[in-house]
Formats: C-alpha cells, structure tokens, sequence
C-alpha cells in the first residue's frame, strides 16, 4: 500500500511542476503514475548512490547540493520519459527542490505505523 501511496505521489508531483514554466509534460494519467514509477526508482537505485558519491560536496555545503542532487535525478527522469521535457538544468533543480518539499509535507501521513508493545 506504501509503495502505492508514493507511486501516486510521485506521479501528482509531476503534474504540479509540470506547470511551471520550464518544466513540460505531455501525457494521459496512465503515463504520470508509469513516470511516477521511473521516478521512485530512480530515487530508490541512483540517488543514493549519487548521494554517497557527492559527500564531500554535501558536507562543505551544508547540504545545499542534496537540491542539485534532487535535480539530476528529475533530469535523469526526463532522459527516460519520452513525455517530460525540462528546458535546463536549473528548472530541474526547481522542480526537485517543489518535490522534495511535497514529500516532505506527505511523509507524516505515508509512514508505517508502529505498534507498541508493553
């Protein structure tokens, strides 16, 4: 159901960016939840690789790259989907810096639930 719920997820928050001026999408609703999928695989596979790759940079700029990091990622989603077009690299990095904050304020309500035991 949580893989679900981020497919979904993935696949609203490109269609937001999509609205923005450099960031294109042409497509039905079944290709937003496929590319939903290409960009939770994406984000589970290469970012963290991307992510351990890029340490020093993340450390000397207090973590400010991880944004740069969120826009390759975008990028590289474009590369694969033949319906998402960024126009350049610093609208990818706008686009991944809207996604990040939409997961951000999602994660409380996608999180597993702990049970307690006494």
């Amino acid at each position: 159901m949580r893989v679900l719920a981020h497919v979904v997820l993935n696949a609203f928050g490109l269609w937001l960016i999509s609205h923005l001026p450099g960031i294109h999408w042409q497509g039905g609703l079944v290709a937003l939840l496929l590319a939903g999928v290409v960009l939770g695989l994406l984000n589970l596979f290469v970012k963290p690789v991307i992510t351990f790759l890029s340490c020093p940079f993340l450390v000397l700029t207090l973590g400010l790259f991880y944004l740069v990091i969120n826009g390759a990622v975008l990028y590289l989603a474009a590369f694969f989907l033949d319906g998402l077009a960024i126009d350049g690299f610093g609208w990818a990095i706008v686009g991944g810096l809207v996604l990040s904050v939409l997961n951000l304020l999602v994660k409380p309500f996608t999180r597993e639930r702990t049970e307690k035991t006494a």
